[in-house]
């Protein structure tokens, strides 16, 4: 059995957070926490003392120390601290147990309670095994190899870990039974949206696995519930929740060969999209009033319409007055701008529909799919 490394200073694996008493704090992933946590198994297995801290490797480079604390069968586990990001797993015990296979130099890692199972294809994982992503995995076989280089069972376990899967898209993803041992670089950054964008993506992966070929996209919760009521018999998989990464997610529809989309969301995000802002973060992209001034000078909207484009530099205000005034079509004329561009993102190889929803995600206002009922189609059929 080797020597435990010495921990390794930080500094440049993550960034010194400012005197500023607002920098938020970073902390570490299930992976990083599983790693550690089966390192002291063995170590423990092997010599019979359980290490009182723990250092292990980072993928990026550096290393990561962590205390280790035994639970009442004497299995050593971490308490995952997130940092200041708002994880559910935040204080989760990752435990692991470990065992010396005799006659072999394989590592295998199983996972145990509160470890989800993984049940649809899509994940890149093994249909029927644990949902420990393939880094997690790389860093449980290069931390014990730092101690030990025979055969070792490896079985991870996270109490509590099925009720905090609810919390998560686990099953949309067809993990059932807990969460997921994740993490690509050991390090949990507070508020971070890669983790998001790889969730929106894993869905889209998942559900083309499972043969559907229509994906159903969703900007926020309001919008996904509304979307949920538009298309009542559309399986759950289908459903994603993009956030502002509409062009990443339309994108990947087109590479997986999917055949088509419907997206839903409300007016500030489809008139980004109408302006081919594909990014549709506030922060990131400018609503150009201009687009609202053609929308309503293109559909010969009265003069107060045609005002409230350029009044604010919101599209919430434009949208509040063409409802007041009981002038939809320049929010379809947004929509059909936006369902053009989207298109386009995908060199017109996915059929694209847009469903504009109120600002509550209570009803659709107006949608370029001629199928989905609307406040603008049950107004002209008066």
């Amino acid at each position: 059995m080797g020597k435990d490394p010495d921990p390794v200073d930080l500094q440049d694996v993550l960034p010194q957070p400012p005197s500023n008493k607002r920098s938020l704090r970073t902390g570490w992933t299930t992976g990083s926490c599983a790693a550690a946590a089966a390192k002291a198994s063995v170590i423990a297995t092997v010599s019979g003392k359980v290490p009182d801290r723990i250092s292990i490797p980072l993928p990026k480079g550096g290393r990561a120390t962590f205390d280790v604390f035994t639970d009442m069968y004497n299995r050593c586990y971490i308490i995952k601290d997130a940092g200041d990001d708002p994880d559910c797993t935040d204080g989760a015990h990752v435990t692991a147990e470990t065992y010396v296979v005799a006659d072999s130099d394989e590592i295998l890692i199983e996972g145990g309670l509160g470890v989800g199972t993984v049940t649809l294809s899509g994940l890149g994982l093994k249909v029927g095994g644990p949902a420990i992503n393939p880094v997690p995995q790389k860093m449980i076989t290069e931390a014990i190899r730092e101690v030990y280089s025979g055969g070792v069972r490896v079985v991870v376990s996270v109490p509590g870990g099925e009720e905090m899967a609810k919390k998560t898209t686990n099953a949309r993803l067809g993990i059932v039974g807990g969460i997921s041992i994740l993490g690509t670089t050991g390090v949990v950054k507070p508020f971070s949206t890669s983790s998001f964008r790889s969730a929106m993506v894993q869905q889209l992966d998942v559900a083309r696995s499972q043969g559907e070929v229509e994906a159903i996209l969703a900007t926020g919760s309001k919008s996904e519930g509304c979307a949920r009521c538009l298309f009542p018999k559309a399986k759950p998989v289908v459903f994603t929740e993009i956030g502002d990464y509409s062009g990443v997610a339309i994108k990947h529809t087109a590479k997986l060969g999917y055949e088509s989309v419907q997206w839903v969301g409300m007016v500030g995000k489809v008139t980004k999209l109408a302006q081919g802002m594909m990014m549709t973060h506030f922060h990131r992209s400018n609503v150009d009033t201009n687009v609202l001034r053609e929308a309503a000078l293109a559909t010969r909207s009265n003069t107060r319409v045609i005002e409230a484009a350029t009044a604010t530099n919101t599209a919430r205000h434009f949208f509040e007055v063409c409802l007041e005034n009981g002038d939809l079509e320049p929010l379809l004329y947004l929509a059909k701008q936006a369902q053009h561009n989207c298109a386009k993102a995908t060199n017109n190889t996915v059929k694209i529909d847009i469903t504009m929803v109120d600002l509550e995600g209570s009803q659709a206002i107006v949608s370029t799919n001629p199928d989905v009922p609307t406040l603008y189609r049950k107004r002209r059929s008066l």
